[in-house]
């Protein structure tokens, strides 16, 4: 049976003109800070971590903790079904682009392709991540991640291949890693450095000198599109 105070509750919640903001604005499924959200809303940062926490409260949004800071994103993806129809129920759109945030690197080829200690993210990392989750080779849930059944057949057919752990290993061997520039996913732990590894063997990848930026070559624009089902990254 519907509770239909709770009904209420969330009516109330998603219908307070910052709160609105904040939720169309992690509509696009990445993750923002409390400061990157204030902005969107035209509140002050104080004034957002209110509103941020109520809505977290309610199961409406899902905190992440990552270093210093703390990412907001939209709990699941009915939570986003809700959004999406009372946008269009109101028939609105996502909030001005001039004034949503701009995260990451300035550096546009550090936004585009870079290691994250040993495993590649930026729009690369999770390109290849959302390859590999669409083909079923991998799956992330409630912050954690595994191989499929068959994921280690498919990857074998990629060439890519993981060592088998030893009692010595602690690190996981597939979680995922919220992206600081996409803030989405990319892979991380032994299968995400395995990932990595082979780009830069195949030279599909080559590392910028002085940086963490990688170059995606002809060769890696050309595996991505014929492995992975990748374009326009290059």
């Amino acid at each position: 049976m519907v509770n239909t105070n709770r009904m209420a509750e969330i009516g109330l919640l998603i219908g307070e003109p910052a709160r609105a903001a904040m939720l169309g604005a992690l509509m696009d499924g990445r993750a923002l800070t409390a400061g990157e959200l204030a902005g969107v809303a035209g509140v002050a940062p104080q004034t957002a971590s209110g509103h941020l926490a109520r809505l977290a409260e309610a199961n409406l949004l899902a905190v992440e903790r990552q270093g210093r800071h703390r990412y907001h994103r939209l709990a699941s993806p009915e939570v986003a079904e809700l959004i999406e129809s009372v946008m269009r129920i109101a028939a609105v759109t996502l909030p001005d682009p001039t004034r949503m945030p701009v995260t990451g690197p300035r550096d546009a080829q550090m936004r585009l392709a870079r290691t994250c200690y040993d495993h590649l993210a930026g729009g690369l990392g999770v390109a290849v991540t959302d390859a590999l989750v669409a083909r079923g080779v991998i799956a992330f849930d409630d912050g954690a991640g595994i191989v499929t059944p068959n994921g280690m057949e498919r990857l074998a057919a990629l060439g890519i291949a993981v060592d088998a752990p030893t009692t010595r290993v602690t690190r996981p061997l597939c979680r995922p890693c919220l992206d600081w520039s996409e803030r989405r996913p990319h892979l991380a732990g032994r299968l995400g450095a395995a990932v990595c590894s082979h780009f830069i063997e195949q030279h599909w990848v080559t590392r910028v000198a002085g940086s963490r930026a990688l170059h995606v070559t002809p060769k890696g624009q050309q595996a991505l599109r014929e492995r992975f089902g990748i374009a326009g990254i290059g």
